[in-house]
């Protein structure tokens, strides 16, 4: 609500991402507006590339084009730039279904009606970030049995009497930041993308709607917040696409480090 019953402005806060339970509440399965935009989200992604791919032709439509050309860009520009063919393939599912998930949970944010990410609770950051971590544990692990632990906290080179001092800091580097680090920036820049524009949105409405009451040159304010709101609803957009593209790259990133020689 942009104000309240003394005609005062109050901006957004934190319970924007608590919102009260729809269906099933009281049992183990609540679901409230943002696990409904998560689930309309999944829909959205099965439903277009069930739709793109169906009915593949040798000379593609517009919109198999489309999804072709999203599906090339996770496998060519992050998976094979990064992993090469044989492991860009093989971690290709699991890259391809990162971005997709993240890019598609992220532009909820700012869909008419649903109007808040499905990353912006730190459930799904938390997930993607923990099956990203897994990845990379496996990778290392399967490329380098009974090396990679050893390697990744003991680095070759170092002398002996250092690692008291490395072997903690690559510890809580490489086993435990990672995760955390990946969680956060998701979901801060999901968290601050939803507060800013509505705060200008909501100030604009207060402008329009209630200021002007008592003052008709408040509408100025609210032309400005407007196109403020506006501007920063494109720029959400790109946010939104390009957090999808570094939690996919990094994800790959790590996978990579997992793989190198020198483990």
């Amino acid at each position: 609500m942009a104000t309240s019953d003394d005609g005062g402005f109050h901006g957004p806060s934190i319970e924007e991402f608590f919102p009260e339970v729809i269906f099933f509440a009281g049992t183990d399965f609540e679901i409230n507006r943002i696990i409904l935009i998560r689930f309309l989200a999944v829909l959205a992604i099965v439903l277009i590339f069930w739709l793109g791919t169906r009915r593949m032709k040798v000379v593609p439509g517009r919109f198999q084009s489309i999804v072709e050309m999203g599906l090339d860009f996770a496998r060519v520009n992050i998976a094979e730039d990064l992993l090469g063919k044989k492991d860009g393939r093989r971690f290709l599912p699991l890259i391809t279904t990162i971005f997709f998930m993240v890019l598609f949970m992220n532009i909820t944010g700012i869909i008419p009606f649903l109007n808040i990410a499905g990353t912006s609770v730190i459930g799904v950051p938390l997930v993607l970030a923990v099956v990203a971590w897994f990845a990379f544990i496996y990778a290392g692990i399967k490329k380098h049995p009974g090396a990679f632990f050893k390697n990744a906290l003991f680095p070759p080179g170092v002398p002996k009497a250092l690692y008291i001092i490395v072997t903690p800091i690559e510890l809580v580097s490489t086993f435990i930041l990672r995760p955390v680090t990946l969680t956060l920036r998701l979901l801060m820049n999901m968290v601050v993308g939803h507060l800013l524009l509505v705060l200008f949105f909501s100030a604009t409405q207060f402008f329009f709607f209630t200021a002007t009451q008592t003052n008709f040159f408040y509408s100025l304010f609210g032309v400005g917040t407007l196109a403020f709101g506006f501007v920063f609803t494109l720029f959400e957009v790109l946010v939104a696409v390009l957090q999808a593209y570094v939690f996919a790259l990094l994800t790959t990133v790590y996978i990579q480090l997992a793989l190198a020689e020198e483990h």
